[in-house]
């Protein structure tokens, strides 16, 4: 197999945005496509499983939806409510179980909408 470097287990966190007015004003980003989007995220290592990825997948997609076309909240803060940790009784994480993924609801406007999709 040659004498590639490989790390046994990683659990990577991206962050995203959509402009709900920019949606409106310039590309016409509906519903629909929202939804659409959220269905690739979550399978987009399903269709792909190639030997450096072989088993990378989205675990869960935590979308905060404003109620306000320019937002309620900024974004870093949003991003900072969600918290991911290595459980206390693991000392190499070899899997998603390993972590907890908490969302502190607390820090989060209540004019902000949280969903968790798995």
């Amino acid at each position: 197999m040659g004498r590639k470097n490989i790390v046994p287990y990683a659990l990577y966190r991206v962050e995203g945005y959509i402009s709900a007015n920019l949606a409106r004003k310039v590309t016409g980003f509906s519903e629909d496509d929202l939804s659409l989007l959220w269905e690739a995220i979550i399978n987009m290592f399903e269709i792909d499983h190639s030997a450096a990825r072989g088993k990378m997948a989205v675990r869960e997609l935590i979308v905060f939806k404003h109620s306000k076309e320019l937002g309620d909240c900024p974004a870093y803060k949003l991003f900072d409510a969600v918290e991911v940790k290595k459980c206390e009784d693991v000392v190499y994480p070899r899997q998603y179980k390993d972590y907890t993924v908490t969302v502190h609801e607390d820090q989060i406007p209540d004019t902000v909408e949280v969903s968790r999709k798995i």
